[in-house]
């Protein structure tokens, strides 16, 4: 639950950082790029895998630009619902869509390091090995 909270946070932070740079994105309010990044968070979870299947040909021909041009048009309509949160065109989308992106890889890269050191395994005795899994072959022939 943390992790996510963080990443909407960055989210949150990459989409004021991309109105700030560029003069053609627009953000009202700290509580306009909250809703707008929770809003951007739920069309990329449920409407951007859709989209990337169905335009895999055309992504693949394009090299994976096509990839880019998705989510400039997924920005553009997060633009379109969140009242106070407005983009002059396709040009900025796309590179709002761009500094959106470096910035929440860069944060994701951080967010995985950290979370790995937090796991907790719990302690392997002598015949749990981490490698490969031990089975034995019992009195009827099955495989345990």
């Amino acid at each position: 639950m943390l992790v996510l909270l963080i990443r909407w946070l960055v989210i949150t932070m990459a989409i004021l950082l991309a109105s700030a740079i560029l003069p053609g994105i627009h953000v009202a309010s700290l509580t306009t790029a909250i809703i707008a990044a929770a809003i951007l968070g739920i069309v990329n979870t449920f409407l951007r895998p859709v989209l990337l299947v169905l335009t895999l040909p055309l992504t693949l021909l394009t090299l994976g630009i096509f990839a880019f041009v998705l989510n400039a048009l997924m920005l553009l309509l997060v633009a379109y619902f969140v009242p106070g949160f407005e983009i002059d065109g396709f040009f900025w989308a796309f590179m709002g869509a761009l500094i959106i992106s470096v910035v929440s890889w860069i944060a994701n890269r951080f967010i995985n390091k950290s979370n790995k050191k937090s796991q907790n395994t719990p302690p392997m005795n002598n015949r749990q090995k981490a490698e490969y899994i031990d089975l034995e072959q019992g009195d009827d022939g099955k495989w345990r």
